[in-house]
């Protein structure tokens, strides 16, 4: 080999060392000043209303996008006789709309789904092992898919009390004497601060919390 390609040869090794030397660096300094995860989602708080009475719909004001103030009357039902209102449980918008003026409805059928889109936050999972360096009112940095070119800031406002596979509809069951460790983890909740109309509830987001 020449001294020219020697050269070059040594320069493009160093570099790719300082490379390794400077993301080895960086990964130790995010993992020791944050925890990251992209198992996050956009939430809000979100109530149903519902027929008080079965009989006909009617007068029904639940169109989606439709503001609604808490007992704000959105349509009344009739049974022929008596006639009932239907309400809203909380403030907030209309995001589904499950009934049509003149529908026969049941009581207890859902007509439509509130959300307080004023109030939204962030539920991300954070890993058990990463849990014991989180508190309360720490800052976070959020991106939310729908709005990728934007970084919102946030609060931890809330961690979780037990881990989701507690909450599980069906938890697994170990029926062999072999048991397997697997890493739990655990609801966080953070509020996200002055979020664009672009992040809607149920969206993906990805969150980096300052330790």
């Amino acid at each position: 080999m020449s001294k020219g390609r020697l050269i070059i040869a040594n320069m493009i090794g160093m570099v790719v060392v300082l490379a390794l030397i400077a993301g080895g660096a960086y990964y130790y300094y995010e993992s020791k000043n944050y925890v990251k995860t992209d198992e996050a989602k956009v939430s809000a708080n979100i109530m149903q209303v519902v027929a008080p009475a079965a009989g006909t719909l009617t007068d029904w004001n639940g169109h989606e996008g439709n503001k609604v103030s808490q007992d704000a009357v959105v349509g009344k039902i009739s049974d022929g006789g008596h006639t009932v209102s239907v309400t809203s449980m909380m403030s907030g918008t209309i995001i589904k709309n499950a009934a049509n003026n003149n529908q026969m409805v049941q009581a207890g059928q859902v007509l439509a789904q509130t959300a307080d889109l004023d109030h939204l936050y962030i539920t991300a999972n954070i890993k058990e092992t990463e849990l014991k360096d989180i508190e309360e009112g720490a800052s976070v940095d959020i991106m939310v898919d729908g709005d990728s070119d934007t970084t919102f800031k946030g609060t931890v406002e809330e961690i979780g009390y037990a881990t989701n596979s507690v909450f599980s509809m069906l938890p697994q069951q170990n029926t062999s004497d072999n048991y397997t460790k697997v890493t739990q983890k655990v609801p966080v909740k953070i509020s996200i601060e002055n979020p664009s109309d672009k992040v809607l509830p149920g969206m993906n987001a990805e969150i980096k919390i300052s330790l």
